[in-house]
């Protein structure tokens, strides 16, 4: 499990993507997501702009991020 730091209150979901270098770029992000390959709670997630808030997890493929402040 990887743990990202945010300063802020919310992240959208294709930025953390890539601050947790699972995406390069946001059109990969976007891509991953249409594709319905990033869960967020444990549910798939198909909004490149769903708010995301510490205490939340994101996965890809098997690969977990929790969000912390």
């Amino acid at each position: 499990m990887k743990k990202i730091k945010i300063e802020e209150d919310i992240i959208k979901l294709d930025s953390l993507l890539k601050l947790a270098d699972f995406a390069q770029t946001g059109g990969h992000a976007k891509f991953m997501i249409q594709e319905g390959l990033v869960k967020v709670n444990g549910t798939v997630e198909y909004q490149r702009g769903k708010k995301i808030k510490p205490g939340d997890q994101v996965s890809v493929e098997g690969e977990v991020i929790t969000v912390i402040r």
